[in-house]
C-alpha cells in the first residue's frame, strides 16, 4: 500500500484546499528521507484550545503547542496521527520572522519525522538534534532557499 495521506480541519482554515499538494509534497518528502514509503498518516489542523487539550491529556503538558506527533507504530497500515494548530504556526512565523506557509510546511515535516520513527532531546541541544537539521534541509528542497 503507497503512503495514503489525509488532510483534515477542525474549526476555520481558509486556503487548506489550494495548499494541500504541497504539504502532500512535504510530508512525502520526509517520510521518503526515511525510507518510508507504505502506510496511512491522518493531519489535522486544529485551533489552539483543541491542541492544548490534545497535549494536557496524552503528553501531560498543560500548554499550547504548534505540533504533537503520534508514532502508531509498525506492523499495521496505520502509521500515525499529527495535529498541528496554525494559530501557533502563525505565532511562531511572526516571532521568528517566517513566512506562515513555511512554518507550517515545517510542522508537517517535523511530524512526518516523528511518525517515521525520529526524534530529538527536549532543552538544550533541540535545535541542533539530526532530526532539526534534517528537518531544515528538507524545508529548504520544498520552498527553496
Amino acid at each position: 500500500m503507497p503512503l495514503d495521506l489525509h488532510f483534515n480541519r477542525l474549526g476555520e482554515w481558509p486556503g487548506l484546499e489550494d495548499f494541500e499538494p504541497t504539504l502532500r509534497r512535504a510530508a512525502l518528502a520526509a517520510f521518503e528521507s526515511q525510507g518510508k514509503g507504505d502506510g496511512e498518516v491522518s493531519y489535522t489542523f486544529v485551533p489552539v484550545a483543541e491542541i492544548r487539550i490534545l497535549n494536557r491529556d496524552y503528553l501531560e503538558r498543560d500548554r499550547s503547542t504548534d505540533v504533537i506527533a503520534f508514532d502508531l507504530g509498525e506492523g499495521g497500515s496505520l502509521m500515525g496521527d499529527v495535529y498541528i494548530s496554525p494559530e501557533v504556526a502563525a505565532a511562531n512565523a511572526a516571532v521568528h520572522g517566517e513566512i506562515e506557509q513555511n512554518e507550517i510546511l515545517r510542522l508537517v515535516v517535523h511530524g512526518s519525522l516523528h511518525v517515521a520513527g525520529l526524534d530529538h532531546p527536549e532543552g538544550p541541544g533541540r535545535e541542533t538534534a539530526p532530526m532539526f537539521t534534517l528537518q531544515e534541509e528538507l524545508l529548504r528542497s520544498i520552498v527553496g532557499g
